[in-house]
């Protein structure tokens, strides 16, 4: 009974859907979420480990970040409701978080050195 209201709960909260919508296409870092959402640090993370304590959401360490991505290996129950949770949120909901998204990802690919600016 825990575990089904720790879901629901995670999904009743307007940024986590906003989260869970830009995971929807990929994995993520919290600095990604902040840019998108223009939240604090702390803020995002408070609401991904609360999408993560439910289930809906997994990590996975790459160096020193952290990616967030949906989970796709969960019970059908979870995955009914993360299904039909991002088909209900329509992409005018979250175009402005996109656009925020797309252009701090852009920059940030930009600021990366390549191999021959490494040298």
């Amino acid at each position: 009974m825990k575990t089904l209201a720790n879901v629901y709960h995670a999904l009743s909260e307007v940024t986590r859907l906003r989260i869970l919508k830009l995971l929807e296409h990929g994995e993520l870092c919290v600095c990604d979420l902040v840019a998108a959402l223009e939240m604090s640090q702390p803020k995002i993370s408070f609401h991904v480990a609360a999408l993560k304590r439910a289930g809906l959401i997994n990590d996975r360490k790459d160096g020193r970040w952290i990616r967030y991505s949906i989970t796709l290996e969960c019970d059908l129950f979870r995955r009914y409701l993360i299904s039909t949770t991002l088909e209900k949120i329509t992409v005018g909901d979250v175009t402005d978080d996109r656009t925020r998204l797309a252009a701090f990802l852009a920059q940030k690919e930009s600021n990366l050195p390549t191999k021959r600016n490494a040298l």
